[in-house]
């Protein structure tokens, strides 16, 4: 049983359910609705989880040529194919049954709309494209736009704002991994940046991306849905990361540095969620 939760990758779904949480709550403003918000989590969580099962079965014969991912439940074969595809259905379903009896239309439409890039265009296109890092940032940052229309059922400049923050995140962070494992990447022939540029086209594409992630986090400010001591958090967090970021242009390291950047990375959209969650205007 045990080998059928870890095909869920349940790390990136309970990664992905924090930000589902700040989406929520930021358009909640305050005012707390307990079981739609456990529905939300719920029912985006199986959705999530069905994406995760769907992308292992894709990339099952590329993860047996990297070290990282050579002992995952489906590249080892202690999972058959067809059982996976069966599981992944049943999670897609149940997910999406919890949230169009719970929240509405726009809600699942947006989830679904999520798990169609994910589990379509990122999984079989990643190894075929430059590009796949872009269209798999779509993916991750749709979870807080779901957390905020099952609240408003509206999709708005908050939850545009939700969108762009994630997405301007999740480059970076994904270049990080990317350095951090350039040797498992380079094996399997995953057409990602820094095998395709290098290492120092890379780390400007990483300083351009985080440059407008400050800015488009500050905007919530701006536009009056969080206050002060977000927008301090916020900019602090991003400069930190931004100064880190240069720093990767003297480092003799680069995996070494990827390893930070992801982990500071991590850290930092934790806190931002947690700001966007509790500094409500």
């Amino acid at each position: 049983m045990i080998n059928y939760y870890l095909i869920t990758k349940p790390g990136i779904v309970l990664g992905n359910l924090i930000t589902v949480a700040a989406g929520f709550l930021l358009a909640s403003k305050g005012i707390f609705y307990p079981w739609l918000f456990l529905a939300t989590l719920l029912g985006l969580g199986f959705i999530m989880a069905s994406a995760c099962v769907f992308n292992n079965y894709i990339d099952r014969n590329v993860d047996q040529k990297m070290n990282r991912t050579k002992k995952r439940p489906l590249a080892s074969g202690l999972i058959e194919g067809k059982h996976a595809l069966v599981f992944g259905t049943l999670l897609a379903l149940i997910g999406n049954g919890i949230l169009y009896f719970n929240t509405n239309a726009l809600t699942v439409f947006v989830a679904n709309v999520g798990f169609f890039v994910y589990v379509v265009l990122y999984s079989l296109w990643k190894g075929r494209t430059i590009y796949g890092t872009a269209i798999g940032s779509i993916a991750g940052a749709v979870p807080p736009v779901v957390g905020y229309c099952a609240v408003t059922n509206r999709f708005d400049l908050g939850a545009l704002l939700l969108f762009l923050m994630l997405v301007l995140w999740q480059m970076p962070h994904f270049f990080a991994i990317a350095l951090y494992h350039f040797d498992d990447y380079a094996a399997a022939k995953i057409p990602v940046l820094p095998i395709m540029k290098g290492a120092l086209r890379t780390k400007i594409h990483m300083v351009l991306y985080i440059a407008a992630f400050i800015v488009v986090s500050a905007l919530f400010t701006y536009f009056g849905y969080t206050g002060i001591s977000y927008l301090a958090t916020t900019t602090a967090g991003g400069l930190a990361w931004l100064a880190l970021c240069l720093a990767g242009f003297s480092t003799a390291n680069n995996q070494l540095w990827g390893q930070r950047m992801f982990r500071f990375s991590l850290v930092l959209i934790s806190v931002i969620s947690i700001g966007l969650s509790l500094d409500v205007v």
